[in-house]
């Protein structure tokens, strides 16, 4: 019987309707239940049971995956929480079915993210966050030194994260902007690495992530094309295997 119950969170992340990082908010907020009663983080569930989300019943009703590479404008943020944020990326896209972001885009920032309803390869890329590229183009308020570029480069010590940024790839492109590739994702990384050697970020762009580049206008979006995907989850095979050889 034991190998039929399974996680809540897992469950929610299985049927699309969320990560299993959102499912575990949203059970901490009290908007989950369980048969009519509000459940703890790891509750496990078996078949017949009834789950709601702020009172809604959820039923797996999905005959495919969705995998889009959205274009997100300035100023829209990456949330999945309509009722607090006007702004938020869900409402702007207004897809058929219910999708959410993998990972984040700061408002003032503009470029590539994924959305999907697939919980499965959303774990996967947020465990393999720290061994895959994602590349950004950036511009500052001055002009961009070789000091810049070496020490940009070789990692900076950010105090109020208490970590030191990993080495990773920098080229100037020009008198006020570079690119930069990361596989790091600490919140606001390249605008706090600037702020620390006295530049100020004027814009900032994610122009690819992994094997997939942002090929599309401001605010619209594609969906993967199988090669696309079938490479995808090849990288993520190799970098989830790495992460627990090295977590194991």
């Amino acid at each position: 019987m034991e190998e039929n119950l399974k996680r809540i969170n897992k469950y929610l992340s299985e049927v699309g309707y969320c990560s299993r990082r959102e499912a575990d908010r949203l059970i901490e907020a009290g908007r989950v239940t369980i048969n009519g009663v509000v459940p703890e983080k790891g509750t496990k569930i078996a078949p017949n049971d009834e789950v709601h989300v702020d009172g809604k019943a959820i039923v797996n009703t999905k005959d495919s995956f969705t995998y889009l590479a959205f274009n997100k404008p300035v100023g829209i943020v990456c949330t999945t929480d309509t009722r607090v944020e006007k702004d938020n990326i869900i409402d702007f896209i207004k897809f058929q079915k219910r999708i959410f972001p993998i990972g984040r885009l700061d408002k003032p920032s503009e470029g590539l993210i994924f959305l999907t309803d697939d919980g499965d390869i959303v774990n996967k890329i947020l465990r393999a966050s720290n061994n895959h590229d994602k590349e950004y183009i950036v511009t500052v308020d001055k002009a961009i030194s070789q000091t810049f570029i070496e020490r940009m480069s070789n990692g900076i010590y950010l105090e109020e994260l208490d970590r030191t940024t990993k080495s990773c790839i920098v080229e100037k492109l020009g008198t006020y902007k570079f690119k930069i590739i990361l596989t790091q994702g600490l919140n606001r990384q390249i605008r706090r690495m600037c702020e620390y050697l006295n530049y100020e970020v004027n814009s900032l762009k994610r122009v690819r992530i992994m094997n997939i580049e942002l090929d599309v206008p401001v605010g619209e979006y594609r969906e993967f094309t199988t090669e696309e995907l079938e490479d995808l989850n090849a990288l993520l095979e190799s970098s989830t295997k790495t992460y627990l050889e090295n977590n194991g």
